[in-house]
């Protein structure tokens, strides 16, 4: 202590803190959280990032305790307003002022001029040095591939040419005034966002309805879909990449699928990396759609736990819906609509089947850019696949009163179907819907009844569109319902007045065709489909956006079915037509 006390007797005391910073901040081979300095050690990061840096010193300090956290060099010009953030690979130049404002920031690669980074400087000058570290953190692990220098600047390139690739495939057949919602629901590739600076390529390729609403009822506001961000990864195993360009002049083959160059030794390498698809939350995936991936890829997608699919569903859902209790033993859930009681629903896990399993998948690995838009339609299936499960799902597991309850059970079936079964609701008989998610833009549904139970003035075609619109199970339940009272409310009308009618038109009802006769009839149930009592809006936002939601839904559902009912009853009056015609002729 002694010799310490000498040595640093003539420094001043910046010097001091400063060489206790770097100690502090020094990275650890192998850190112990029982350690005596634990505490220490949390305390003055959580003292960093709570202080303000409101001084050159200050921010310089900050981004060489970043840069060593992360494992990268750093040091400081000698003009005292620059520092460099440096790897064997890449370096980062952050320009500062004498107050310690950020002025500047370049970014520059190996063998590569220095680019000015928009979104570094962002971060630096809101002081969000978490995503800064982020990028440092992503930027170093693009060169984590086995080899040397020359090896891992190969794997940056094949990344550059497969961005190339995925931005030309992106443009194919794309207007010019397309818009973002339909490039994810519809694009080769989806949304698809270039690499700046330090932010990755990302592609944006599945949103929800209520995503697309939140957006159109809060404009301004950045709604996102699902994401996937593309990057390369060091690997075990050899894997030939292509080091250039691959799709040839921008134009789709004969088949309307883009045409490749082949793998020569030209234009491609054996490297022991492969490029990646990485979602920002893990994905729940059947195993079906799995081993479809993997067939697709030619690689396997490592560190699967299989476990039952809709557990994962559930799982997923309730993270995303802020529940802090995201145990999957419960199975009951009490999801609340806007002039409707509340529906519960019971999600059966089904039994322990092959077919029912699945896994959480945090990215997929391939080798070519081919693959990418088979892959991205797999994915958008799933997605919509578990978007109407998870409508299912809500925090609230346990409702006070259950006397206005209606209760529904969801079944699984094989690959992308299940079953709603509830009472009828003049009955009390078990009705079933079946919905057939058959792709991410396709759904096939069934109503099953009892023979000698009511209709429910709902046809197969309206419960088709109606769960296509809104992607919510419940929302298109509560229509059901809605549409069986109208029934209800119209027999007990046309009973009191059938006694005071006589029946003369009893032939031109009967050359109507039955279906024809039921669309008709659903027109009213239709409109009436998420109508909401302005005075029983709830007070809350979120709330008072949910109310908005159902209701924009309905009216999509009632715009996307007038053109057919339209037509149905021009078919029933011109039917009606018909029959008078060839009375009259009979008559004569």
């Amino acid at each position: 202590m002694e010799q310490l006390y000498l040595k640093y007797q003539q420094r001043p005391w910046t010097e001091t803190l400063k060489l206790v910073h770097f100690c502090m901040d020094k990275p650890r081979p192998s850190p112990i959280s029982n350690a005596p300095d634990g505490p220490l050690l949390s305390c003055m990061e959580k003292l960093q990032r709570t202080l303000n840096d409101k001084s050159l010193f200050s921010v310089m300090n900050r981004l060489e305790s970043l840069a060593k956290q992360k494992g990268l060099n750093s040091h400081v010009s000698p003009s005292g307003t620059a520092c460099y953030i440096t790897s064997n690979m890449f370096y980062i130049e952050v320009q500062l002022e004498k107050d310690g404002r950020v002025m500047d920031v370049k970014l520059a690669h190996l063998g590569e001029a220095p680019v000015i980074c928009d979104d570094l400087v962002q971060h630096l000058r809101m002081k969000n040095y978490d995503a800064f570290g982020k990028i440092l953190e992503d930027l170093s692990n693009l060169y984590q591939i086995p080899g040397n220098s020359e090896m891992k600047a190969k794997g940056y390139l094949a990344l550059q040419s497969l961005e190339k690739d995925l931005y030309s495939m992106s443009l194919l057949h794309r207007s010019q005034d397309v818009n973002r919602i339909t490039e994810v629901l519809h694009g080769k590739v989806g949304h698809l966002v270039p690499r700046t600076g330090g932010t990755p390529m990302n592609i944006e390729f599945y949103i929800s309805p209520y995503q697309i609403l939140e957006a159109e009822l809060n404009p301004g506001s950045l709604v996102c879909g699902t994401k996937a961000v593309v990057t390369v990864e060091g690997t075990d195993t050899l894997h030939r990449l292509p080091l250039s360009p691959l799709l040839v002049d921008s134009q789709a083959g004969e088949d309307g699928n883009p045409t490749f160059l082949p793998l020569t030794n030209e234009l491609s390498m054996d490297l022991s990396a492969c490029f990646l698809l990485k979602f920002h939350q893990p994905i729940p995936l059947s195993l079906s759609n799995i081993e479809e991936i993997q067939m697709l890829t030619g690689i396997q997608i490592t560190a699967l736990k299989l476990a039952p699919l809709y557990e994962l569903i559930i799982q997923s859902a309730l993270k995303e819906k802020g529940s802090e209790d995201l145990s999957t033993h419960k199975s009951c859930f009490i999801v609340s609509l806007p002039d409707c009681p509340k529906h519960s629903y019971f999600i059966n896990k089904g039994p322990e089947k092959s077919n029912l399993a699945g896994a959480l998948v945090n990215k997929i690995p391939f080798t070519h850019p081919k693959c990418v838009p088979a892959v991205i339609e797999i994915l958008r299936h799933q997605m919509a696949y578990n978007s109407l499960i998870s409508s299912c799902v809500s925090d609230k597991c346990i409702n006070e009163d259950d006397s206005e309850l209606l209760y529904f059970e969801v079944t699984p079936h094989k690959n992308t179907s299940f079953s709603v079964f509830f009472i009828h609701p003049m009955r009390e008989n078990l009705a079933c819907v079946t919905i057939d998610v058959v792709t991410s833009r396709e759904v096939q549904c069934s109503l099953h009844l009892h023979p000698q139970d009511p209709t429910l003035n709902s046809s197969d075609g309206f419960i088709s569109r109606s769960v296509k619109c809104c992607m919510s199970v419940p929302v298109v339940m509560r229509a059901i319902f809605r549409n069986a009272a109208k029934v209800g409310a119209d027999s007990e009308t046309q009973g009191t007045e059938v006694d005071t009618k006589q029946k003369p038109k009893l032939q031109c009802e009967q050359i109507i065709d039955s279906n024809s006769l039921e669309e008709s009839l659903s027109v009213a149930g239709q409109q009436d489909l998420v109508k909401t009592n302005k005075e029983s809006v709830p007070d809350s936002p979120e709330q008072r956006l949910s109310t908005a939601k159902l209701e924009t839904l309905g009216d999509e559902m009632e715009k996307s079915n007038t053109t057919v009912n339209t037509e149905t009853l021009s078919r029933v009056e011109g039917s009606n037509s018909t029959a008078s015609t060839e009375a009259v002729m009979q008559d004569k």
